[in-house]
């Protein structure tokens, strides 16, 4: 099977590893270096910008270290390899859902390895980017944190979601969808898993196919005596079944 290249950005604070890693990348076919940066804010902006397929990718970083970078990553989620120096790093690099760990100074064998488990991450990126976001989420559950992220897909891209960004998850057949303030994106479980997932949160099921974010509830009207309407802050509108209606009532009071 032919390979796609990968489109990829490196990001190391030295500017002499990232050179030395660009010139490593050459003697490969299937990878185009598109952009460097030498902090975790830069990278940041190169990810928004560039949109890669990977990020090679140094910790210990000033401004935003690589583990605060991938927390922080807002749109498609690149496959993540970690470089650096540290090898007590490695565990944790696993946890955040890197698909490879790259200890310096790289061996070329090892280097291609982690590109090719690159290339496979990207047949199955909800996976990954579910995993990713699995972890995040008990990282920040173990110091407090209550900030939740939601594996997301739209087209050929796959996202991790603030919580706090869905308005409603609606299934439709076997096809649960995101719904935010202006944009749809497929989920990667079904709505029964995420009800389990986020109960004790905003989130509340007011029918066998809608789950809903109670923070963006605007009103509910009655559609008749057992019926009622929901209205969220964005316009989209819900019908609560019979046996939800008394605890939305309850909950608007």
């Amino acid at each position: 099977m032919t390979e796609q290249t990968l489109r990829t950005l490196i990001v190391d604070d030295e500017p002499i590893a990232r050179a030395v890693l660009a010139e490593e990348l050459a003697d490969f076919d299937d990878v185009d270096v598109v952009g460097e940066a030498g902090n975790g804010e830069a990278a940041m902006r190169q990810i928004d910008k560039l949109a890669p397929d990977l990020v090679l990718l140094d910790i210990q970083m000033p401004a935003k270290d690589g583990f605060e970078l991938v927390r922080s990553i807002e749109g498609p989620l690149p496959a993540i390899v970690f470089v650096t120096a540290y090898s007590e790093h490695a565990l944790r690099a696993f946890d955040v859902g890197a698909v490879d760990y790259l200890l310096k100074p790289i061996a070329v064998e090892r280097l291609r390895q982690a590109l090719d488990r690159a290339q496979e991450s990207r047949r199955s990126p909800a996976a990954v980017a579910e995993r990713v976001a699995r972890t995040l989420n008990a990282e920040g559950a173990s110091r407090g944190q209550r900030r939740v992220k939601i594996a997301a897909r739209r087209a050929a891209d796959t996202y991790l979601l603030d919580l706090d960004e869905v308005y409603a998850f609606q299934a439709d057949g076997e096809i649960v969808w995101i719904l935010t303030a202006d944009k749809k994106f497929m989920a990667t479980q079904t709505l029964q898993g995420l009800d389990d997932r986020l109960q004790g949160t905003q989130f509340q099921r007011i029918h066998r196919s809608a789950l809903v974010n109670t923070d963006k509830i605007r009103k509910m009207g009655a559609l008749s005596s057992r019926r009622r309407l929901l209205t969220l802050a964005n316009g989209l509108q819900f019908t609560v079944s019979k046996r939800q209606g008394s605890f939305i009532r309850n909950l608007l009071r």
